[in-house]
Parts: structure tokens; C-alpha cells; sequence
């Protein structure tokens, strides 16, 4: 079943509910038939043979009447029913689907393309849905129910989940499904994308293979990780990398990398394993590199002392509205640890660890930016010194509703040219003067 089958119009919504009626009866029908877990080892040439073939005699039991593209649609939902996720399986497999949301059986929304719409796509009770829910979580290992009515987890292609069930979610049980594509998208994508301009990528680039220490802030869905999984394809081969996430999400475009992931507490309270955890135990494992999914925790003091203590080239996400946030949100969850420093101090460690800081947005339209590339430079009294390197300035928004403007170098030349001149890495000499940068379109045009 392809997506625009999936988004029906009113008129046609009698016949979906009669597909619907037969779906489930022959569904169930079809599983007292299967082996599934035999039915699991087949190509998938075969299983569609199989499943075919019984749904065609099914159908013929009960004197179904159907027409050749409405059985090719019953047998496509009951193969999305069996082996995937049911109604959302059509826009899992559409690339230009970013996020599906789910409030409940009758109403799934998705983003597609940085705008939300509403599907026509629905289950067919709440149940339906649990059943879906249910099946994620025991694929990572994980359980929601009554008592433990919150789900963090992950699809096989790296998409994260969060689903909450009664009696914390009113309407029925809610899913949020953050789609992270089969092909991650790499640095020359977002500059097709014009997130950046090959200026500010070359410039992480050197960042990266100086080993400076970097911290990408922005929004829920601006980009972070997506950024973050790019810019590790500059990591050198040579170097061994630990990541630490809650749910498993990163993409690293390298091979060695060890993942490690948090753990909740079982049914009986026992058994959580914290990235404050995690992080402690990966500085026993000889990283050169610790890369944080997210810091959100008292784990905030030890990062900071691991990127201190000879773990440069550091990187982690945080949740922030502007760099100068990223930097209060850092010094609050070091606090969160219980220790007692005085705030200078807190600040004094965090200008020494972190060097360069990323702020990426998510602009009216949609479309994501890097709005600022800075350099952590210090202290001036009890203040932190932020130095704007490239940032992006938003002129407006035009006619079809997307807000558009250019990026620019601030004329800032950053203390850290040294050390990327003490490896080997020129950096052009106009790099850092004050200028517009030009992006993969304005080089188009000119050509």
C-alpha cells in the first residue's frame, strides 16, 4: 500500500471501513495458519508467495467480493499488520516523512517535508494500537504497561519512539515516531539542504580533526543529532570512539565505535543504568573520543571532566534556545550532581573544556540552520566569552510561507587558527572576514 492510498478522502471512508472489517477477520485467521516464527525465515519473495496464496483462499471461504487492487491492499496491510507496524508502515517507507504522531487510534499525523498533515490512516481501536506499542518495546527489550506507562525506544533503522499509555494519556495510547532515514544524511546533503555553507563546513571540518571539544545546542527536531552524526565522518580512522544515548539513535559514519546504551528500572524499581553511569565506566575503556547523545542529567560534571582529562575531540547535543542558554542549561545540570562548586568554578571547567559551540534552528517553513558557529574563549570576570565565528541571519519570510535570509562571517579571526595550524590544516586567508557567505545555490547561479 503506497502513502496515497493510505490518505483517502471522506467519500471513500464506508469502503475503508469495510477493508477494515475484513482485514481483521481474515488477519486473525491468517495467524492461526502461519508459523511465524518459520514464516520469519523465508525470502521475501517467498513469504509474499505464502501469504498470498493463504489470503486468497481465505477470501475465497467467505466469499469475499473484492477487486484486484483492493486485494493487493488487504494483502499488503495484513504484511504490514504481521512483520511491521500496521497503518504507519506506508509512511515508514517514505522517505520525505520526518515524523509521525499519533494521538490516539483515530487520528495519526505526520511531517513531511517541515509541515504537519492529518492522514486518513487509522487503527482500528485502541487495542490495535497497544498491540503496535507493545511490539516496538519488546523488540529492544523493553516493557510498557500499567505500571510502567512510558516507552524511549528505537526502530531497527535508528528512528527514536516514545509512546505514553493510560492512565497518563487521556485521549488513548499516543505514539511519536522520529523518523532517521536509511541513507544518514551526510555533510554534502545538508549543504544541498543549505543548512550550512562549505565555509562553516570546512571550518568543523579542521574543528574535528584538531580534536577540539564541541557542543551542538537547538530545539526539539532542529537537527542536532543529524549534525552530529555528520560531522563524525571526520573522526580519523585511528581512533577508537564510545557513545552514550538513552535510546540508541546515533549513526556514526566510521566502524570503530563501541554504542552503549542506558537501561530504566526493571518492574521492580532495580537495575537502572544512567549515562552518568555509562559515561564512568566508557573512561575504563580507553576512548579517545566520548560522544553524548544528549546531556540532560548530572552526567553534565563528569563529560566535562572527561573532555579536562585528556578526551579531546568530544561532542555532545544539548536542549537549548540560544548558545548563551546551552551554556545556563550546562551549568544547572553540573549543580544537578550535587556537588557544591561555586558557580565560577562550574563556569571556569566549562570554558576550559568546551571550544567550539553549534546553535542550529528550525525556521518558520521548516528548514534547519546552523544560526551560529562560536568560539569559547575564557572568562571575563564571572561571564563565559562567546565569540561568533559564521551566523545566520534571517531576513524574512516569503510568499509561500518560508523564512529566508543569508549567512555571514562575523570578522572574528578565532584563538584557535594556532591549533589548527599546528597540524597542518590552511585555513584561506578571507576565511574570517566580515562577508556574506555564499551557499551551493549562489554558487549555482553564478555558474
Amino acid at each position: 500500500m503506497s502513502v496515497s492510498n493510505a490518505e483517502m478522502t471522506e467519500s471513500e471512508q464506508p469502503k475503508q471501513d469495510m477493508l477494515h472489517k475484513i482485514k481483521s477477520k481474515v488477519h486473525q485467521r491468517l495467524l492461526t495458519l502461519l508459523d511465524l516464527t518459520e514464516a520469519q525465515r523465508f525470502s521475501a519473495d517467498r513469504l509474499q508467495s505464502e501469504v498470498s496464496t493463504k489470503i486468497d483462499v481465505l477470501l475465497g471461504q467467505e466469499k469475499y467480493p473484492l477487486s484486484g487492487p483492493d486485494k493487493q491492499q488487504l494483502q499488503a496491510e495484513v504484511m504490514d499488520e504481521i512483520f511491521g507496524l500496521g497503518p504507519l508502515e506506508p509512511y515508514l517507507r517514505d522517505p520525505l516523512v520526518s515524523d509521525i504522531l499519533v494521538n490516539g487510534p483515530k487520528l495519526v499525523y505526520i511531517e513531511r517535508l517541515g509541515r504537519l498533515e492529518k492522514t486518513m490512516a487509522c487503527f482500528q481501536d485502541n487495542a490495535h494500537l497497544m498491540r503496535v506499542i507493545q511490539r516496538i518495546g519488546t523488540n529492544v527489550g523493553r516493557r510498557i504497561d500499567e505500571s510502567s506507562p512510558m516507552l524511549d525506544a528505537r526502530l531497527a533503522d535508528g528512528s527514536r519512539v516514545n509512546a505514553i499509555i493510560p492512565p497518563l494519556s487521556l485521549d488513548g495510547p499516543a505514539l511519536s515516531i522520529r523518523r532517521f532515514g536509511t541513507n544518514p544524511i551526510d555533510i554534502a546533503r545538508l549543504l544541498e539542504l543549505e543548512t550550512l555553507t562549505k565555509d562553516m563546513a570546512f571550518f568543523m571540518e579542521s574543528c574535528v580533526q584538531a580534536r577540539c571539544n564541541v557542543l551542538i545546542s537547538g530545539g526539539t527536531g532542529s537537527g542536532k543529532t543529524t549534525f552530529l552524526n555528520a560531522l563524525s565522518r571526520w573522526i580519523p580512522e585511528g581512533e577508537r570512539v564510545v557513545t552514550i544515548e538513552d535510546a540508541a539513535e546515533l549513526r556514526l559514519q566510521r566502524t570503530h565505535v563501541v554504542r552503549l546504551e542506558t537501561r530504566p528500572p526493571n518492574i521492580e524499581s532495580k537495575g537502572q543504568v544512567t549515562q552518568r553511569d555509562l559515561l564512568r565506566n566508557s573512561l575504563r575503556m580507553r576512548p579517545d573520543r566520548i560522544i553524548i547523545g544528549e546531556v540532560r542529567g548530572d552526567e553534565a560534571l563528569d563529560m566535562l571532566q572527561a573532555m579536562n582529562t585528556g578526551h579531546d575531540g568530544s561532542m555532545t547535543t544539548v536542549h537549548a534556545n540560544n548558545p548563551r542558554d546551552a551554556l545556563r542549561r550546562i551549568e544547572n545540570m553540573v549543580s544537578m550532581a550535587g556537588i557544591n562548586y561555586p558557580v565560577k568554578a562550574i563556569r571556569e571547567q566549562m570554558s576550559s573544556a568546551l571550544n567550539i559551540l553549534v546553535h542550529i534552528g528550525r525556521l518558520v517553513g521548516g528548514a534547519r540552520k546552523v544560526l551560529s558557529v562560536a568560539e569559547i574563549t575564557g572568562m571575563e570576570g564571572d561571564t563565559i566569552c562567546l565569540n561568533d565565528i559564521f551566523r545566520f541571519h534571517q531576513q524574512g519570510v516569503d510568499t509561500g510561507g518560508n523564512a529566508f535570509g543569508r549567512f555571514e562571517s562575523c570578522g572574528v579571526r578565532p584563538r584557535l587558527v594556532e591549533r589548527l595550524q599546528a597540524i597542518g590544516i590552511d585555513l584561506p586567508a578571507n576565511m574570517f572576514q566580515r562577508r556574506v557567505l555564499e551557499t551551493n545555490a549562489a554558487e549555482k547561479d553564478k555558474r
